[in-house]
């Protein structure tokens, strides 16, 4: 006779189906909505012609750079919250929280500063050799939403707050706000007032404002197992702020040596010609929406992860890791189905040549297949490593792989094999496949556990 597989009690567990599906369902649509807009933006700028598309993109290169240093804090805050969470701990929880806010705000407004007077670097020297007309459409563009940069980290501050509360409906009826005044500002700019790059800029600007505005009045609701102190008397606490950076820093460097690469490598894909900017900027976007269920769902794994750390219970961090790693897998299927069969639709609608049409099609068909295999070992994985503590692993592993196989194989591949923008993407694939394997490895192992910042 078979043995029977004796079934695990999980009724202590401290997330159920139902509220796992209530934490990731909105940041699927948030994050859903900021692809759509991404599209809805280029699309719209695509009507003032395509080196108003290359400059937008290049600019945007700069600002995800940015905004991912924000994301990489607000994680870090994130997961000091959950871990207090976990441990019921409700008062050093709210305190951590209100660091997070005010100690993004000062670095942004520091970031912010620099990128006005580092302008003439960005724009001759970091973008490379541009034409003359993507250039003043990326000047445009850079002055007006350098400006928001303050709003944007305010916003992810206070998104993350709410994630390691569980409750992520807050952020993401924020974001519909704020892609409304986004998406509706650009309308009104471009087609009603018929105006060039500025049209998209403002109201990006606009819309960033709103929403840091209205984050930071729900985030003062005392109720709220979260909230922040409405006084304006603030002083920093370093025991606290050094914790977040344990998270903050390894991540935020991880992140930004992400995107720097990606940067180095469009000075290469700038070489290529404008057909090349265009069809990496539109594929960058369409692979953005493949990926975008992979990327809410590494959201959930912090906010849930971080809290069974918290408690001390490792079985359920295994779980939930498994669980979600399925989710992810499940989820990207879907998205480069959708993204595959309607492509013919989306690459007219771009108003796209023929050269960067073909171009754009052959990227996406490579990033869909490897994007079902490879992506979630090498992106959501490394989301339970980080609410753990195990930072600095991630860290070396990511970056060292991003140099090596992002950026020197680019240029093997791209220009001295003479692969162009095509050789980019594949040299970006096989950073996945390091990755992939090193953080496997990393988890079989177990070295990641017992970590703990709190």
């Amino acid at each position: 006779m078979k043995a029977r597989k004796i079934k695990t009690d999980r009724s202590h567990y401290l997330f159920t189906n139902q509220m796992l599906v209530s934490l990731i369902i909105p940041l699927i649509v948030e994050q859903l909505l900021a692809v759509l807009v991404g599209m809805a933006d280029s699309i719209m700028i695509a009507s003032v012609g395509e080196a108003a598309v290359s400059g937008v993109s290049l600019v945007d290169s700069v600002m995800l750079l940015l905004i991912n240093i924000f994301a990489a804090l607000a994680t870090g805050g994130a997961v000091v919250a959950g871990q207090y969470l976990g441990q019921k701990n409700t008062k050093k929880a709210c305190e951590a929280s209100d660091q997070l806010v005010w100690f993004v705000t000062v670095i942004a407004l520091v970031i912010m500063a620099f990128l006005y007077l580092g302008k003439s670097f960005i724009l001759h020297t970091v973008f490379g050799k541009i034409d003359a007309d993507v250039m003043e459409h990326a000047n445009i563009y850079l002055i007006i939403v350098s400006a928001s940069i303050p709003f944007i980290a305010i916003y992810n501050a206070g998104a993350a707050i709410f994630r390691s509360m569980g409750n992520s409906k807050v952020s993401m009826k924020v974001s519909i706000i704020m892609n409304i005044i986004n998406v509706s500002g650009n309308a009104i700019l471009i087609y009603g007032f018929h105006r060039g790059t500025e049209g998209v800029a403002i109201p990006t600007l606009v819309s960033r404002i709103v929403a840091a505005v209205l984050i930071t009045i729900l985030l003062c609701n005392e109720t709220l197992p979260l909230h922040i102190n409405k006084s304006l008397n603030f002083h920093f606490r370093w025991n606290v702020i050094k914790k977040i950076l344990h998270i903050g820093i390894p991540n935020g460097l991880e992140n930004s040596m992400f995107q720097l690469g990606k940067i180095i490598v469009l000075s290469l894909v700038s070489t290529f010609g404008t057909f090349a900017i265009a069809a990496n900027a539109v594929s960058n976007v369409l692979a953005a929406f493949e990926v975008l269920p992979g990327m809410a769902v590494s959201l959930a794994i912090t906010t849930v992860i971080a809290q069974c750390v918290g408690a001390g219970d490792y079985e359920q961090v295994i779980y939930y890791t498994k669980k979600l790693l399925i989710i992810v897998y499940a989820c990207i299927f879907v998205t480069v189905a959708i993204t595959l069969g309607c492509m013919p639709v989306v690459l007219k609608a771009y108003n796209l040549s023929a050269a960067t049409a073909a171009e754009t099609m052959k990227i996406m068909v490579f990033h869909s297949a490897c994007a079902c295999v490879i992506w979630p070992l090498s992106f959501a994985l490394p989301a339970t490593f980080r609410a753990s503590g195990d930072v600095r692993f991630s860290m070396m592993s990511s970056i060292i792989s991003m140099w090596i196989c992002r950026i020197i194989f680019s240029y093997i591949l791209g220009k001295y094999l003479g692969l162009g923008v095509f050789g980019v993407w594949v040299a970006m694939v096989l950073d996945w496949c390091v990755r992939m394997v090193c953080f496997f490895i990393r988890y079989k192992s177990g070295r990641w556990k017992g970590r703990a910042v709190v």
